[in-house]
C-alpha cells in the first residue's frame, strides 16, 4: 500500500511539473517562436533550472512538436463543420464560436501555430495534407449550399480562409484588442458581444 501511494505521489507531482513545463514553453514559443526561444528561458519560466528541465524533456525540438501537435490536434476537432446541424447558419455560427473561444481561451497556444508559419511552417510538412483534405470537405459542403440557393454564390475556400483570418486575429493580437477595444482575458461578456458581432459579419457577407 505505502508503494502504491508513493507511486502515486510521484506520478502527481511529475504531472504538475510538466504542466509548468508546458506553461512555460508555451509562453516562451508564442513570444519568441522556436528559433528565439531556448530551453534556459523556458526552464527560468518554469522556475527550474535547465539541467532539471531537461530531465524532464529530450530537447527544445521535442517538446516544440508536442506543443505544436497539440494545438493541430485540439483545432483537428473543434473546426469542423458540425454534422448534426444542418442549415448554414447554424453549422457556420457553431463553428465560429468554436474557432473563436479557442482563440479567447488559449491565444498563446494558438499564436504558437502562427509564429510557426511566419517562419516557414517547417513543422507542418505533415500537417499539410489532412489540412488541404479538411477546407476540402467544407468547399463542398459550401458548394452544395450555393447550389441549393441556401448562401450567396462565392468562392467557397476563400470564404472559409476568411473565417479563419477573423477570428485567429482574436489570438494573434489578443493585446491589442485589449487596449484598442475592450478587455477580452477575463470578460465573458465582452467575448460573446465579439462572438456575436463576429457571427453577424460572416453570415451577412455570405446573405444569410
Amino acid at each position: 500500500m505505502n508503494s502504491e501511494i508513493s507511486t502515486s505521489r510521484v506520478r502527481v507531482a511529475r504531472e504538475r511539473t510538466m504542466e509548468s513545463i508546458h506553461a512555460a514553453a508555451i509562453a516562451e514559443f508564442s513570444e519568441k517562436g522556436f528559433l528565439g526561444a531556448t530551453t534556459q528561458a523556458i526552464a527560468q519560466r518554469a522556475g527550474m533550472k535547465k539541467t532539471q528541465l531537461h530531465y524532464y524533456i529530450a530537447g527544445k525540438e521535442e517538446l516544440y512538436e508536442e506543443l505544436l501537435q497539440k494545438v493541430l490536434s485540439v483545432w483537428a476537432e473543434i473546426i469542423q463543420f458540425d454534422d448534426s446541424l444542418v442549415e448554414p447558419e447554424a453549422v457556420l455560427g457553431r463553428y465560429i464560436r468554436n474557432k473563436m473561444n479557442f482563440s479567447f481561451r488559449q491565444p498563446e497556444l494558438s499564436r504558437i501555430f502562427t509564429s510557426e508559419v511566419l517562419g516557414g511552417g517547417h513543422h507542418l510538412h505533415k500537417y499539410w495534407p489532412s489540412a488541404i483534405a479538411n477546407i476540402i470537405n467544407k468547399e463542398n459542403l459550401i458548394n452544395q449550399w450555393i447550389e441549393q440557393g441556401k448562401i450567396r454564390p462565392l468562392d467557397a475556400r476563400l470564404f472559409i480562409m476568411n473565417i479563419w483570418a477573423v477570428t485567429q486575429y482574436y489570438a494573434d493580437f489578443a493585446v491589442q484588442v485589449n487596449h484598442m477595444y475592450r478587455d477580452i482575458s477575463s470578460s465573458e461578456e465582452n467575448r460573446e458581444h465579439i462572438i456575436s458581432e463576429v457571427t453577424t459579419l460572416i453570415l451577412r457577407g455570405c446573405a444569410l
